[in-house]
């Protein structure tokens, strides 16, 4: 018996929209334990202290290496390959041929050169961007292998079985310092996804240069066997500089802080190719869309690069799928990535709504609120829609409530006064949403990301 694919699910549903947003998939799951003090200390410590965040579980890999790896993601990724040595990452971004954004994940070159039969790299992330990149990769005639490995429930479903490798974000002022004492010397000034090789408790360890919440930190890798070595190393070295077990809860939550948005919907379901696509990608990985933002018109959701600040990745020294779409795009006007601040009384209402008579409005979970793979309230200024809002939830370090938004220029200016849609009319049959009502929550414009350590020194060395 074969899975179903995409095609058939959404076929079956009437069309993408009314099956993403009835989805029985569950909420995004990060299969780590969820809390190890609580929530709320384990985010202070990413900006207080140093964190230590297991990522070994709730991302996916995908190894790619042959004579072709280098011209695939060439081919499927907006970024430069123009020099891209081994021992080296980027955040590599996909469009679909109409330009319309695939999604995100980090490339690491792990060994080769381009054009040898050694090359080596690993795509890690959310799926999406893998599933495009490898279904090119095994249609378009390249000469290349994949190795996947998906995250620990995905790999759970299919037999169990552990990851393939570890990784440990150290995060915070003094992430460097802790980094010093286990490796036993000076930390490298690396550059912003820079590469180093470490040894620590008597093993290899490579690193990228890199934070999910904006903070200096390394994320620290190698083979799953070793992980554990490495990871009582740090924690018995880490006493002395405040280290923080981080859960699952306040890591989800991370992103808000660092203006990184997780899963924008993937723009696979119209345009050239999608029917081919949607026909090999199993139905199981196209996740569930929640939101107030309503149209019937699947395209209606989707984004550009630079509505979510990637315009500064984007590089036409090579052809790549979507590069005459996003040329045309390079000249126009966009939607602008900030931060929405939400009115403390307006979610203190939502609140309240669950001990007041009549329909509560729709939960609002802290840290992070998010319902769906894929995010999508309506942003509004008076009776006008203004833009999207992706992601949201809670910092305790900023005392915050906010989301990560993508809205017209004339309303992205600091202290432009907005409102957020929160909740679904009609409510979805989502297994995450239980019977409520929607309401508008006032909100401020800021930047993004919002912490002003994030937007001026993150990439910094």
């Amino acid at each position: 018996m074969t899975s179903q694919s995409a095609a058939e699910a959404i076929a079956a549903a009437g069309g993408p929209v009314s099956y993403l947003r009835n989805a029985q998939a569950l909420p995004t799951q990060f299969p780590v334990r969820p809390e190890f003090t609580n929530w709320i200390e384990e985010q202070r410590a990413w900006r207080e202290s140093v964190a230590l965040l297991d990522q070994s579980h709730h991302m996916s890999d995908l190894f790619i290496r042959g004579r072709d790896a280098a011209r695939l993601l060439s081919d499927t990724g907006v970024n430069s390959f123009a020099r891209f040595p081994a021992n080296a990452a980027k955040q590599f971004i996909a469009v679909n041929h109409e330009g319309h954004l695939v999604g995100d994940a980090i490339l690491f070159h792990l060994s080769g050169a381009a054009g040898a039969a050694d090359d080596e790299y690993d795509l890690v992330g959310w799926h999406m961007v893998l599933d495009w990149v490898q279904y090119h990769g095994e249609t378009g005639g390249y000469d290349v292998s994949f190795d996947r490995d998906p995250n620990s429930i995905a790999r759970a479903a299919a037999g169990g079985g552990n990851p393939k490798v570890y990784r440990y974000e150290l995060q915070g002022p003094n992430a460097l310092p802790l980094l010093e004492r286990v490796t036993g010397r000076p930390a490298p000034e690396t550059r912003f996804f820079g590469m180093e090789t470490f040894e620590i408790a008597g093993v290899t360890v490579r690193s990228l240069r890199h934070g999910m919440a904006g903070m200096p930190g390394f994320e620290l890798f190698g083979p799953w066997v070793e992980g554990e070595r490495v990871r009582e190393a740090l924690l018995e070295a880490g006493d002395e500089f405040g280290l923080t077990l981080v859960g699952s809860r306040a890591y989800s939550s991370a992103n808000l802080e660092s203006a990184w948005v997780p899963s924008p919907l993937p723009a696979i379901y119209t345009g050239r190719g999608s029917e081919e696509y949607l026909a090999w990608l199993p139905a199981a990985r196209l996740g569930s869309l929640a939101g107030s933002f309503e149209s019937e018109d699947i395209e209606d959701y989707y984004l550009s690069p630079y509505e979510l600040g990637y315009g500064r990745t984007i590089r036409f020294d090579h052809d790549f799928i979507g590069r005459a779409a996003l040329e045309r795009r390079a000249a126009g006007a966009h939607r602008v990535k900030v931060s929405l601040v939400w009115d403390p009384e307006d979610v203190a209402a939502i609140q309240r709504s669950a001990y007041e008579d009549g329909l509560p409005a729709k939960f609002l979970e802290f840290p992070k609120a998010r319902y769906g793979q894929h995010q999508v309230d309506l942003v509004r200024c008076g009776d006008d829609a203004v833009g999207l809002s992706h992601d949201v939830g809670y910092s305790v370090n900023e005392q915050i409530f906010l989301s990560l938004a993508s809205v017209e220029p004339d309303y992205a200016e600091p202290g432009t006064e907005v409102e957020v849609l929160w909740g679904e009319d009609p409510n979805t049959a989502k297994p995450s949403v239980e019977r409520h009502r929607q309401v508008r929550v006032r909100a401020r414009v800021a930047p993004a990301p919002y912490s002003r350590f994030a937007r001026e020194s993150y990439r910094r060395t």
